[in-house]
């Protein structure tokens, strides 16, 4: 081939790379959360809406453990309102049974006495309000103990980092959905470099999937670190956009 040609076929290969990344979206859909045991009792609970026994839920967990994931599938099948925080006095003054997400309930910077007034509205109507968060309620960065205790009186769920064993049999189970032979030394060299979560998973097994027709290979350790750079480069453009 000639040096033009060898340029050509490198131009496209980037350009191709760079809509590859720029056009990805992880997927927030039911069917696209992988249950474990670590997330079983959360999942189940969040499908068998509207059949709660008590209007609050929370659900805690590390980062990337999958409660954001979890929230937009039970918005969804609730069609509940993903509250913003100049929403939360609107949305208790108002009142009815509208059901509400509240995303990040100890990060978000919701307004405490806004915050307060929709648990008082929700337990008081019935109206289902979905609570995530990182940190055990004790830990939540109020001032006062009003929104915690009644954030102690939800259905709580803890999303537990998924095992080595748990995370192979993922990736081996998404490979063979896709009808992809790849080689345990492969998947091994996967689990030891991610985040420690289902919803990174099948995010990177998506990428390796599509990198590996884009490049016409099979899918082994090289193509395995292309893929693992393009979801750390999205990561941190995401965090910085």
């Amino acid at each position: 081939m000639s040096a033009n040609g060898e340029k050509s076929v490198e131009a496209e290969e980037k350009k191709g790379q760079l809509t590859f990344d720029l056009t990805y979206e992880t997927s927030y859909a039911q069917k696209d959360f992988i249950v474990t045991e670590g997330n079983r009792l959360a999942f189940e609970h969040i499908i068998s809406f509207p059949n709660w026994s008590a209007p609050l839920t929370l659900i805690t967990g590390d980062q990337k453990s999958g409660k954001t994931h979890l929230g937009k599938v039970w918005a969804k099948l609730a069609q509940a309102k993903i509250a913003t925080n100049d929403e939360l006095e609107k949305l208790a003054g108002e009142g009815g049974q509208t059901p509400v997400l509240l995303d990040n309930v100890d990060r978000a910077g919701f307004e405490e006495n806004a915050l307060f007034h929709l648990l008082n509205q929700s337990m008081r109507d019935a109206r289902p309000v979905f609570m995530s968060a990182r940190e055990p309620v004790i830990n939540w960065p109020f001032l006062t103990d009003d929104v915690k205790s009644r954030a102690r009186l939800a259905s709580h769920f803890s999303l537990q980092a998924a095992s080595d064993l748990q995370l192979s049999q993922m990736f081996a189970k998404l490979f063979d959905d896709r009808q992809i032979v790849v080689s345990p030394e492969t998947i091994s060299y996967l689990v030891a470099r991610i985040e420690r979560s289902p919803g990174e998973v099948f995010a990177l097994s998506e990428i390796l999937d599509r990198l590996a027709l884009q490049k016409g290979k099979a899918i082994g350790k090289k193509i395995a670190s292309e893929a693992i750079k393009i979801r750390q480069d999205m990561a941190t453009r995401n965090n910085h956009g």
